[in-house]
């Protein structure tokens, strides 16, 4: 592929006409309708191809509409007439769709056929800033090329980016790193709260494809740095406010008879293979990425990690952590057995057994040898959130499996979690029985009775924000949450319920200010 161009005057020019075309997520799913929209998400283009063939008709090229065109060529893989794409983008025409690198022409008659060079999609989130709406450039996928992808592939945004991009910590911030660039998705949402970004990667592909889709979604003026470059290797003496990265954190075998027989089966896949063994990429980001944050500077990332025969994953982990001296918080969100992993990351590059019965027997058999040579028992898969201390020593060591739902974006729900902790640990019991707290919006309690009994067996306090966290309570737990409105100290509270439940306030106290403080670093209770 030749470098996408960015020619600003070309740029403008498309961005006008895909906003005039309604090329956007709600104009694609209004043309496709539910059914084939959902199909598609799904990988299964033929719903699809039905419901663009259905707007089409017999209408001549020069008279279609748009966004059928548009999703017939960039989304579909589909060939479309010249005078379709001209009607689609009158301002950039074909002739302009291909000096930028989007398309590829026939010839340069009204029925002679264009195809996509990219996948050029529009893109919507919500993050902890708000609603995102883009267009980016990509590679073509597997359901238009209908084979494995390229080692040197530049994904768009998938479900791995969308989850970064909804946790990320959005607070107004100076510098941001975007690690692992890829089609540059994190630096557009780090560029919405951030004065200057600066995103690397090692692929020059992927830094094309970013420097096109930064040029397509931003204004001119917007302070954000591509660089070349391995990991941290680019910004050696430089300090960040937030790091992010989705780095190519994927285990995959490199050593001995296993590496050997990936790389001949598979090739290397710059968008996932970090070319090191085991999780050693993840380790080794946890124990450097303090060198480029700020004091009280933060990193967020994904990765995934090794459960190993003997050693708990929360041990293992957990001796990253130490070992960095920062804060550090760790959400395990999926767990996999070594076949499993295996069979999602080579089915993640477009080999399939059926398709490639020799190479997929190959690689799977390497990928099961790699993980016996180390006593793997499981691969986690989590969000990594890492925090220099402002001063002094790490106070945050927090590692947890959360493996249901989410409230999406968590962004905002992890940036309360982590003020919460900074004022817990800055307040001993009596500052915190003096505290006026507050119960979240968010709080709902649940109560299971037996039959016929007047007092509840259980009583759960549900969060229907950020992680959804349930935490059984004790009926004066319970009783204390609901009465923090503010007006009273907890202590007051504590007082009260202790002569309603007739036992020591001391006694209640040392029972209810540890759980109290658990509620206020959950973001069950705040000041």
């Amino acid at each position: 592929m030749q470098p996408l161009v960015t020619e600003p005057a070309l740029v403008a020019s498309l961005r006008a006409d895909l906003v005039a075309a309604a090329y956007d997520v709600d104009g694609v799913e209004d043309l496709l309708g539910p059914l084939a929209a959902a199909a598609l998400h799904r990988e299964q283009s033929l719903p699809a191809r039905r419901a663009v063939a259905a707007a089409v008709g017999g209408t001549p090229p020069s008279d279609r509409d748009p966004v059928a065109t548009l999703v017939d060529l960039f989304l579909l893989g589909a060939t479309v007439p010249r005078a379709a794409l001209d009607r689609a983008l009158p301002g950039t025409g074909t002739a302009g769709a291909e000096r930028l690198g989007l398309v590829a022409t026939q010839g340069t008659g009204a029925d002679d056929e264009v195809r996509a060079a990219v996948d050029l999609r529009p893109y919507t989130s919500v993050d902890a800033v708000g609603d995102a709406s883009w267009w980016l450039a990509s590679d073509l996928g597997e359901l238009v090329t209908g084979g494995r992808l390229a080692t040197d592939h530049v994904l768009g945004a998938g479900g791995a980016s969308l989850t970064l991009a909804q946790v990320t910590v959005r607070n107004p911030a100076g510098r941001v790193l975007d690690l692992g660039t890829g089609c540059g998705i994190q630096a557009l949402h780090a560029a919405r709260h951030a004065q200057h970004v600066v995103a690397t990667d090692i692929s020059r592909r992927a830094l094309s494809f970013a420097e096109f889709n930064v040029a397509l979604n931003t204004d001119a003026g917007t302070a954000l740095e591509l660089r070349y470059g391995s990991m941290l290797e680019p910004v050696v003496g430089e300090l960040f406010d937030l790091v992010v990265s989705n780095p190519p954190f994927v285990i995959t075998p490199h050593a001995g008879a296993a590496g050997r027989a990936v790389a001949a089966a598979l090739g290397d896949y710059e968008y996932r293979d970090g070319g090191r063994a085991g999780d050693d990429l993840v380790r080794d980001l946890i124990l450097g990425v303090g060198d480029v944050l700020t004091p009280g500077g933060t990193a967020q990332l994904l990765g995934n990690w090794e459960h190993r025969k003997g050693e708990p994953w929360t041990e293992r982990v957990g001796a990253w952590l130490d070992e960095a001296g920062l804060d550090g918080w760790i959400i395990q969100r999926e767990v996999l057995d070594p076949a499993e992993y295996a069979e999602t990351w080579i089915r993640d590059g477009g080999t399939t057994p059926d398709r490639e019965p020799g190479a997929w027997a190959a690689a799977y058999g390497a990928w099961l040898d790699d993980f016996g040579s180390r006593d793997v028992e499981a691969v986690g898969f989590g969000l990594v959130t890492l925090r220099r201390p402002a001063a002094g020593q790490a106070t945050l060591r927090r590692l947890e499996e959360h493996t249901g739902s989410v409230r999406q974006p968590l962004g905002a729900h992890i940036a309360r979690s982590l003020a919460g902790h900074d004022w817990l640990a800055a307040r001993d019991d009596a500052a915190l029985a003096a505290a006026h707290l507050v119960t979240a919006a968010d709080i709902t309690e649940e109560r299971y009775l037996t039959p016929g009994a007047a007092d509840p067996n259980v009583v759960i306090l549900r969060q229907g924000d950020g992680l959804g966290r349930g935490v059984q309570a004790s009926s004066p737990l319970a009783a204390l949450v609901g009465a923090c409105d503010g007006e009273l100290t907890v202590g007051q509270i504590v007082g009260a319920l202790a002569a309603l439940f007739d036992v020591a306030a001391a006694d209640l106290a040392a029972e209810l200010l540890p759980a109290v403080r658990g509620l206020v670093r959950d973001g069950f209770l705040a000041e």
